[in-house]
């Protein structure tokens, strides 16, 4: 089975006048079809430079990325990418931000806007404008805009960083049903533990300077998940530890 995303030995440095700086080093990992995914470290371990060169933004690196069995070569519609700031136009109103470039008056096009909406919980919003959205809304409207041409793959850079904690959980939870639904792969970066845990079926643990795999914790927790359970808070736990920097490095983490 071909992966949805692999990365092979993927290196990449940052150049200024006096130092090369080393971001990512020899970094491998692949990503089945239909995986949520998290990656969770320090801050500076590459968590989102990683996002940017799975997304085709960024292509000054060593190594190779594949989406299926397609190279990397630029941004593509094959892959989403969702920010920690929605960056919705303000002139445009909500279904229009979601269709982007494509036109409303094509009737596949409204049907799909029309499926997103019921699907992130925005009918009813069509003809709202950013200003009159809550921050939560916004995201769910970057997030319908991602899905409008069926990605491969959604990547998420702190999509829910600058949220309340209220409007985090319950975008947390309609995340969840959308993933259920499309069976998108999803990429999220955070720096959140219990998000990890209350959204992942694996967790990529990494360290910093150089970035790199520090360890990866399968998630065996059924769906729905509680915060509160005892397993749950388990790994929890093991994530926390795995995170400090006294932990022997290691391929993989259990409970």
């Amino acid at each position: 089975m071909v992966s949805a995303v692999k990365i092979d030995h993927v290196r990449k440095t940052f150049r200024n006048d006096q130092e090369r700086i080393h971001v990512l080093e020899d970094f491998d990992l692949s990503i089945k079809q239909g995986e949520f995914l998290t990656i969770i470290g320090p801050s500076g371990c590459g968590k989102s430079t990683l996002l940017k060169l799975i997304a085709g933004l960024d292509l000054d690196f060593e190594g190779q990325i594949r989406i299926g069995e397609k190279f990397v070569n630029g941004p593509s519609k094959d892959r989403g990418f969702i920010f920690q700031e929605h960056r919705l136009f303000p002139w445009l109103n909500v279904e229009q931000n979601i269709s982007g470039n494509l036109s409303l008056k094509n009737p596949n096009i409204r049907s799909k806007v029309d499926q997103l909406l019921s699907l992130v919980k925005l009918k009813g919003f069509e003809k709202a404008y950013p200003r009159q959205l809550s921050g939560g809304m916004s995201q769910r409207v970057a997030i319908a805009r991602a899905l409008l041409r069926n990605p491969e793959v959604l990547l998420l850079d702190e999509p829910f960083g600058a949220l309340d904690a209220f409007t985090r959980n319950h975008l947390q939870e309609a995340l969840l049903e959308i993933w259920k639904e499309n069976q998108t792969t999803m990429v999220l970066v955070t720096h959140d533990i219990d998000e990890a845990v209350f959204l992942s079926s694996k967790v990529v643990v990494m360290d910093a300077k150089p970035g790199r795999i520090k360890g990866i914790v399968s998630i065996d927790l059924p769906y729905p998940r509680t915060r509160t359970n005892k397993s749950f808070q388990e790994y929890r736990t093991v994530i926390l530890k795995s995170l400090d920097h006294h932990v022997n490095e290691l391929e993989d983490w259990s409970i």
